[in-house]
């Protein structure tokens, strides 16, 4: 794991923002070699789509630490860094290098395509199923990466309030997949079976560091209040 501090971005080995002076065409670049970070997250990811702990064998191979997306029972305590970026190639850091915003990119970008090649035919998807499941993907994603970016700032109080919006969209997408009951097409059933696992994995990913944001929150309490009672016991013995 890098030394990178959520709460100071600018700390990240490598970043050099303040002293980059890169123009449009470099920024460009940036963002293209990070489209293609998330490209490959799918490809990982459809060729282990029947995997059943494929988030975590993505991991693997992106690269990142497994334990990341491990669950409770596999590891014995949590990694203080658990919330920060893996190693990355030199260069300034942005939040487009989060592993949480990569893999729900990817995530989305899987569900959006899949809907794209078949909700332009009323015959596979009903008109108003198609406008307002394309809706509720778009309202999810926007909170998701409100999410992400409260997380990457250090604003953890914040991040969790947005992931429990962005798990109300999903909520909501999943409602609207399934609204028109068994009464589907063919095409619109085997789309409604891979979009709900890849919709219950963004929900896994977003609880999972609801959880570890909660746990970061909680941690200066318990340190404060065990620094009280070491005062105390010293003010005993004098």
């Amino acid at each position: 794991m890098s030394d990178f501090d959520p709460n100071n971005p600018s700390d990240f080995e490598g970043d050099e923002r303040g002293d980059l002076a890169w123009n449009e065409f470099d920024w460009e670049h940036y963002l293209r070699e990070q489209d293609d970070v998330v490209l490959r997250y799918v490809a990982f990811y459809e060729t282990l789509n029947q995997h059943p702990d494929r988030l975590a064998e993505v991991a693997v191979a992106m690269g990142w630490d497994r334990e990341l997306w491990a669950s409770d029972s596999d590891t014995d305590e949590e990694d203080d860094d658990s919330l920060n970026p893996d190693e990355w190639e030199a260069g300034p850091y942005t939040f487009h290098k989060n592993y949480i915003y990569i893999s729900t990119k990817a995530i989305y970008l899987t569900l959006k395509r899949g809907w794209e090649a078949i909700a332009d035919r009323a015959d596979r998807v009903p008109q108003r199923t198609a406008l307002a499941y394309q809706t509720a993907l778009h309202r999810g994603e926007e909170q998701a990466v409100l999410a992400i970016q409260a997380l990457d700032f250090g604003d953890y109080a914040m991040a969790i309030s947005l992931f429990k919006r962005a798990l109300a969209e999903l909520n909501q997408t999943l409602t609207t997949l399934n609204a028109d009951g068994e009464n589907v097409s063919r095409t619109l059933a085997r789309y409604r079976a891979e979009a709900t696992s890849r919709l219950f994995d963004l929900r896994e990913i977003w609880l999972r560091m609801m959880r570890e944001c909660r746990q970061i929150l909680e941690r200066p309490i318990d340190a404060d209040a065990d620094d009280s009672d070491d005062d105390g016991a010293d003010e005993a013995q004098e």
